[in-house]
């Protein structure tokens, strides 16, 4: 076996773990060697080699069988370990003792995930100015920075942009950034392996702490404790705290009040849902990139346009769809035309058609403000109708494909400059009045659920 023939099970793994798990815990194992029916890996860290023992020792090795590759069993070595250790497997090694320069340890980052590929608009602005202050380093202005959003608005990409900004610009500083699911892992392990001694020497001794979806921590009594001595610690000691969860701390279920409390005592921002001046940009940014790997490929007039329009509910399905739009067109040889993308893009274009009606709307709407559905839609300009009434109206235009007048039909017959004015006020006030933000995100999380 070889490190070519490696290569190839690697891909074909992608398809069975997924592209987050791949990232993880595939990509970083580099092929060692192969002898006696033990396949050795190089990994970066002990954890690693544990978590992939544990976890996907059986996917790799019969993924490997399927290729022709006889392996009983994997080991795993550190890096740049002395030749004298590198038959001892990482199951049976303790866990190596941080570093004090770069990067303690680290879920996988995504090199592609940087400031500079971000695009940013008005719905990720605050995120990524705040993002953009923390990876300056310096002292410490909000603790913690916690972003919220839903699938695919960009926390992950702030996240790996921040750790790799201040890895370029502040080596010096020991950084650790992981997910809720690693913490909760390594937490887990160092109880069983009665080396918590060691696990609070890690944590507790970085500069910079970064958690991916802090929300799976939620419900899980011993992990939330001990994320929370871990957040105290290093507060009281001057580091940053950078969190992502898919909602505010507040409104995560399950989560203990006085994490809760402590999470929302920082700097907490909403990644709000893309527009399509957001959605277009992202577009027209990967086509750039696209347009180097395919210079041949020409995209034809308003199809950037026809998907940001489409599908708009998560940025990762639409790069996807971009993706596979550009690699259709340069297998078949063709012009991405509206025809060519009507073709190829037929599944994602059926689930990403919004089925939600202006009615479901305006029940939900008068629900969440406590209002009766005939003054919601009837004449009455009290401030306490007329805002919800707007708010129904600014979900109608972003969640369905009717036009303007056919919502103001549904809306005791007004005029579509009506609602038109409506939307505009809205649009205005979630900028600026995060009451009516978050219920703008309420309210489309629960219409989509």
């Amino acid at each position: 076996m070889t490190k070519a023939d490696w290569g190839h099970v690697k891909t074909e793994l992608r398809g069975v773990v997924g592209d987050s798990n791949y990232s993880n815990w595939i990509e970083p194992l580099d092929y060692n060697s192969i002898e006696g029916g033990v396949l050795t890996f190089s990994v970066p860290s002990n954890f690693i080699g544990n978590y992939v023992s544990q976890n996907y020792s059986d996917h790799i090795i019969y993924q490997l069988a399927k290729n022709g590759h006889n392996v009983e069993r994997l080991s795993f070595v550190l890096r740049n370990d002395p030749p004298q250790s590198r038959a001892a497997p990482a199951a049976a090694s303790a866990p190596a003792a941080p570093a004090r320069s770069g990067l303690v340890e680290s879920a996988q980052l995504d090199r592609r995930f940087t400031f500079d590929s971000f695009v940013v608009g008005k719905p990720n602005a605050l995120a990524h100015a705040a993002a953009r202050r923390v990876a300056e380093g310096g002292p410490v202005s909000f603790n913690p920075l916690f972003l919220y959003g839903g699938v695919g608005l960009g926390k992950t990409h702030l996240m790996h942009a921040i750790a790799h900004e201040l890895r370029r610009n502040q080596p010096q500083l020991d950084m650790l950034y992981l997910s809720a699911d690693q913490f909760m892992y390594r937490f887990v392990t160092a109880l069983r392996e009665r080396r918590m001694l060691d696990f609070k020497q890690i944590f507790r001794s970085v500069d910079v702490l970064m958690v991916d979806d802090v929300q799976f921590i939620a419900g899980k009594d011993s992990t939330q404790e001990e994320f929370f001595h871990t957040f105290n610690a290093l507060v009281d000691a001057g580091k940053q705290i950078i969190i992502s969860a898919d909602r505010a701390p507040g409104e995560i279920k399950d989560l203990e009040n006085r994490i809760a409390s402590r999470l929302g005592s920082g700097l907490v921002v909403d990644l709000h849902p893309t527009d399509y001046e957001l959605r277009l940009g992202i577009l027209q940014s990967k086509v750039e990139h696209y347009t180097e790997q395919y210079p041949d490929l020409e995209v034809g007039d308003g199809v950037l346009e026809f998907l940001a329009h489409r599908i708009s509910t998560n940025v990762r399905v639409l790069e996807g769809a971009l993706t596979r739009l550009f690699a259709f067109a340069s297998l078949v040889g063709r012009k991405i035309d509206h025809e060519l993308t009507q073709d190829c893009l037929a599944d994602i274009l059926r689930a990403s058609d919004r089925k939600i009606t202006v009615e479901e709307i305006q029940r939900r709407v008068s629900e969440h403000y406590n209002i009766r559905l005939s003054d919601l839609i009837g004449p009455r300009r009290m401030r306490s109708f007329a805002r919800p009434r707007q708010v129904a109206m600014w979900l109608a235009k972003n969640m369905t494909n009717r036009s303007l007048p056919e919502i103001g039909k549904r809306f005791g017959g007004r005029d579509h400059t009506t609602i038109m004015h409506g939307i505009r006020r809205i649009d205005e006030l979630r900028q600026t009045d995060s009451g009516i933000a978050d219920d703008l995100e309420l309210l489309r999380r629960s219409l989509e659920a």
